[in-house]
């Protein structure tokens, strides 16, 4: 070996040291083998991004803070409801009662947790421009959304910058998970291809906090890998579960990665990140409502749509072959066969997206 090769492994061991205050801290984790000093201290140097601030979103950053993840971005565009409070663990009542912006809600108390970690708040409607900004400087992405728009220019901007990036979803008592590296595994469009997602959200199905701590607890051990630079000891499966059924499966999917794939092949163009295949939202002139059309045409079953939301029992559903009708609150959604949809009763296109993913997936 060559002195220049020693002066630079010296030089390596003096960056990958824990601050002498911190070794406490951090002391069982440390402790922990697979991640011992030079991990911990890794983690220290990390930045991640989670995208969304929900039930997984909060679990995720707090296991990340209290892990020593040195930055986080948190990007969420919701602000704290009561119904949040069942499973969104960084949230209290009287962020509730403030309907405090979730994002600044979860970077006060991680603040709280640990005040050495760098939390940058962010409330915003993630689309590819903003997450062509947030990405810049980060280790690793965490999916924390609720809707599979928002995850495919995830998707499309991590194989762009070719940062990995970690999909999570969860609804009842099912839980999915996948780790996503660039180059090596399946992107999730080549998974669109050959595995059902399914369309239920939280609103529609109900879910158990305990489906999105699992959830949780996996997507944080593989990130917990990927930024100790243990890539080996990563899953490599797409994982999902039903706890009240006890079922889990562990598939292995890297025959699913597609050549063609417009995302991640050879000839990759990044097709969610164009205008074409966003969310085109739009406030109708003259009138109080918001028209969205998905960024995919897809066939509804309008009869199934009403049966879950008939289920709720929160608001009147009426229907015909054409649309479907569901009033709320102030709100009148209408949702037809394609998956376009007039939200009425405001203008606010932010809100209008919230209304159709909460209550149609």
């Amino acid at each position: 070996m060559q002195e220049s090769d020693v002066n630079v492994e010296q030089t390596d061991d003096k960056k990958l040291q824990v601050p002498e205050e911190e070794v406490e801290r951090y002391s069982r984790q440390i402790r922990f083998a697979p991640i011992g000093t030079k991990g911990q201290a890794k983690l220290l140097q990390s930045h991640v991004l989670i995208i969304g601030a929900g039930a997984l979103g909060t679990a995720i950053a707090e296991t990340l803070a209290r892990g020593g993840v040195g930055r986080l971005t948190i990007a969420d565009r919701d602000y704290v409801e009561w119904s949040n409070l069942q499973r969104q663990q960084l949230f209290s009542e009287a962020d509730a009662k403030e309907r405090l912006p979730k994002a600044i809600a979860a970077k006060q108390r991680l603040s709280a947790i640990n005040s050495k970690v760098e939390v940058d708040a962010r409330v915003m409607d993630v689309t590819a421009e903003e997450l062509e900004l947030l990405v810049k400087e980060v280790d690793l992405i965490m999916d924390a959304t609720d809707n599979f728009e928002t995850r495919l220019v995830i998707n499309d901007i991590s194989q762009k910058w070719q940062i990995p990036w970690i999909y999570g979803g969860c609804v009842g008592s099912y839980g999915m998970t996948f780790t996503v590296l660039p180059g090596d595994t399946p992107c999730l469009n080549c998974l669109l291809r050959s595995v059902p997602f399914g369309g239920d959200t939280c609103d529609t199905a109900g879910i158990i906090p305990m489906a999105v701590h699992t959830v949780v607890a996996h997507q944080t051990t593989e990130a917990f890998k990927l930024l100790t630079g243990q890539q080996a000891a990563l899953r490599g499966t797409l994982l999902s579960f039903d706890l009240w059924r006890n079922e889990q499966t562990s598939i292995k999917v890297e025959n699913a990665k597609q050549e063609d794939c417009p995302s991640c092949g050879p000839n990759a163009v990044f097709p969610y990140l164009s205008a074409e295949n966003r969310t085109r939202s739009e406030v109708l002139c003259g009138r109080d409502t918001v028209q969205i059309r998905p960024p995919f045409r897809r066939e509804i079953d309008l009869s199934q749509a009403a049966q879950k939301l008939e289920a709720l029992c929160e608001g009147k559903v009426e229907r015909n072959p054409f649309l479907l009708a569901y009033s709320i609150g102030g709100h009148r959604m209408v949702l037809f066969k394609d998956g376009r949809a007039l939200v009425h009763g405001t203008k606010n296109i932010a809100e209008a997206k919230t209304l159709y993913t909460r209550y149609f997936g």
